[in-house]
């Protein structure tokens, strides 16, 4: 009888891990070259200030959740690169399916830091209908996995419609052991719709290790069962996650879906209401944080391009006061439109949901 692998065991099955891709990296670990960045300055400071942007974000946004004036929050500490990598390579007529985790792909894509803020605290939505329709970028979905059909259905009306356009889907290595991905990664495959599904495999899914949830070596070989390429690259580089899904968003575009793995790793907790010492070793993290996507986008820039601590502090107070002033302006907010939580629900009315929106009072406060 043959023996039984256990999961946790899965990255020492040999002919298994020997079937992975290699992982594609421009910039170094320590922020030296290893390819060609083809890539100007200036696009690689725009993106190193979007990351360190989205991080002065994020660790308000937590430090807001713990003093009660926002809900339940996503930390995405340690993917900022990946992140912002992928929307960078976006363009304005491509559409975007974010995950809940994914505020620096907002933020990349244009949208107002204020209104992520009137979201989380319970006063407006996080994007509205009508940004949704200019920027082509959806709200994210809470239900793991759901917005991949989304974007799968997206790309079959562009075919449809003639529309010159890629559609990136983001989500998580948790969102793999759902049966929404491979229907539609097997759409994808079957109508050769202009997909790209970008994985940030941050190697937790909550408490689950990414071993325990897969017996695939990796996250990009899947795609080989629907007929699609797989590719595999550093997520927390920045240059290479741009340079990967630019690639991809191309083919795409010509009918060659495709599945990005971006390796990276949660650094925080899962949500603001979960403790990560409970199921992560410390030596791990430890050992992540010396992989830094903003430490190693720094280093790139001082050592190739003249970046200089003057430079980093300027960066560091501009992103505090931009943050700063979208708190401000969230928390000046008066009254919340509550018939938005019955509007696109249907495409016309509802008489159950015309009942309910009757009963709502007129001025409902928020208390923060």
């Amino acid at each position: 009888m043959k023996d039984v692998v256990s999961p946790i065991d899965v990255r020492s099955y040999t002919n298994m891990a020997s079937q992975a891709p290699d992982m594609t990296r421009v910039v170094g670990l320590d922020g030296s070259v290893e390819e060609d960045v083809n890539l100007s300055t200036s696009d690689v400071e725009s993106m190193y200030r979007l990351q360190v942007l989205a991080r002065t974000f994020d660790q308000k946004a937590v430090s807001l959740h713990r003093q009660g004036r926002i809900g339940t929050y996503a930390p995405l500490q340690g993917q900022e690169a990946a992140q912002v990598g992928a929307a960078y390579a976006l363009s304005p007529d491509d559409y975007c399916f974010p995950t809940y985790r994914d505020h620096a792909i907002y933020l990349t894509r244009g949208h107002a830091m204020r209104d992520i803020l009137l979201h989380l605290s319970g006063a407006g939505n996080y994007v509205d209908r009508e940004d949704a329709k200019g920027l082509r970028t959806f709200p994210p979905t809470i239900p793991i996995a759901t917005q991949l059909p989304h974007a799968v259905g997206v790309g079959m009306a562009s075919n449809y419609k003639d529309d010159d356009c890629a559609v990136l889907a983001s989500f998580g290595d948790g969102a793999t052991s759902e049966g929404d991905f491979h229907e539609a990664m097997n759409f994808a495959g079957v109508f050769e719709t202009p997909t790209v599904f970008f994985c940030q495999n941050n190697q937790w899914a909550i408490s689950v290790p990414r071993e325990r949830q897969t017996a695939s070596a990796t996250i990009a070989q899947k795609a080989h069962a629907y007929g699609i390429e797989g590719v595999r690259v550093d997520g927390n580089d920045v240059v290479a996650v741009y340079r990967a899904v630019t690639d991809a968003l191309e083919r795409a575009d010509d009918g060659e879906p495709i599945l990005i793995e971006a390796v990276t790793y949660r650094q925080g907790a899962h949500t603001t209401t979960d403790d990560p010492t409970k199921y992560r070793d410390e030596a791990e993290v430890e050992a992540w944080a010396k992989k830094d996507p903003l430490d190693r986008t720094r280093e790139y820039l001082e050592s190739e391009h003249g970046w200089t601590e003057e430079d980093e502090e300027e960066l560091r107070e501009e992103a505090k006061e931009h943050v700063a002033e979208a708190v401000r302006a969230a928390e000046a907010h008066e009254g919340y439109d509550a018939d938005a939580i019955f509007d696109h629900v249907y495409a016309g009315e509802h008489p159950r949901y015309e009942r309910q929106r009757a009963s709502v009072p007129e001025n409902p406060q928020v208390e923060r």
